[in-house]
């Protein structure tokens, strides 16, 4: 019996009428992804949460800072694991999609074909058995590529300190431009300051005593020259 008679016949064994349906595997691999977009959206905010804290304690707690940016990076591996694992479950989800419409494609070909073999007695189903065959090996790479990038990336906890120390800097030097921008200088003041307007005083008050010492000295001249002009 050719392979296409025992699929359209459904032969097989009972592993493979246990098998779930196109229909079921394609439910649960939508709620696989709609599960690990919450677990992302989770990630995203706890990294921002951990981002906040290093800020916080930047400047006076380098210890939690740094704690915080370690549980960053490992947040940030979190979801990097997991956009991966949702890109293979996005590629095996396309997968089936397409193989079940290969499936209703087959089935509707192999109604054809029983048609045609009414018309035309002497068939050749070796092509078509070629055909399933070039089918069936593209569907094993498919799992094959699948299966590879479903495979799980050895997680290591092995942080560059200096590279974290780095960034602890950088948030330092950001909260410290914040306060720089926010701190305002005093006005200058209009008015002369107290010492200025005492140095104005006395240079005014010595100022008229020359004046008042000049005229002094004028009028004892003008004295003597009176007190001569009397004496001859």
């Amino acid at each position: 019996m050719s392979k296409l008679g025992k699929f359209f016949k459904g032969g097989g064994s009972s592993r493979t009428r246990a098998a779930p349906s196109p229909q079921e595997a394609l439910a649960r691999l939508r709620e696989t992804e709609e599960m690990l977009g919450k677990k992302q959206e989770y990630l995203e905010n706890r990294i921002q949460r951990e981002l906040s804290l290093a800020k916080k304690h930047g400047t006076q707690n380098k210890r939690a800072a740094l704690q915080a940016l370690k549980r960053k990076k490992r947040l940030e591996k979190q979801l990097t694991q997991i956009d991966g694992t949702l890109s293979t479950i996005e590629f095996q989800r396309e997968a089936l999609e397409n193989s079940h419409t290969n499936t209703e494609v087959l089935r509707n070909m192999g109604f054809a074909a029983k048609a045609m073999k009414a018309v035309h007695e002497n068939m050749d189903l070796n092509k078509i058995d070629d055909l399933m065959q070039d089918i069936t090996e593209q569907q094993d790479i498919a799992q094959e590529i699948s299966e590879a990038f479903s495979q799980r990336v050895g997680f290591n906890d092995g942080f560059d300190e200096d590279e974290l120390m780095a960034e602890l800097e950088e948030l330092e030097q950001e909260e410290l431009n914040k306060k720089m921008t926010n701190i305002r200088l005093p006005n200058v003041p209009s008015s002369s300051l107290p010492a200025q307007r005492e140095r104005a005083s006395a240079s005014s008050f010595a100022h008229r005593s020359r004046a008042a010492s000049s005229r002094r000295v004028e009028d004892e001249d003008d004295g003597i020259k009176q007190l001569a002009a009397w004496a001859t």
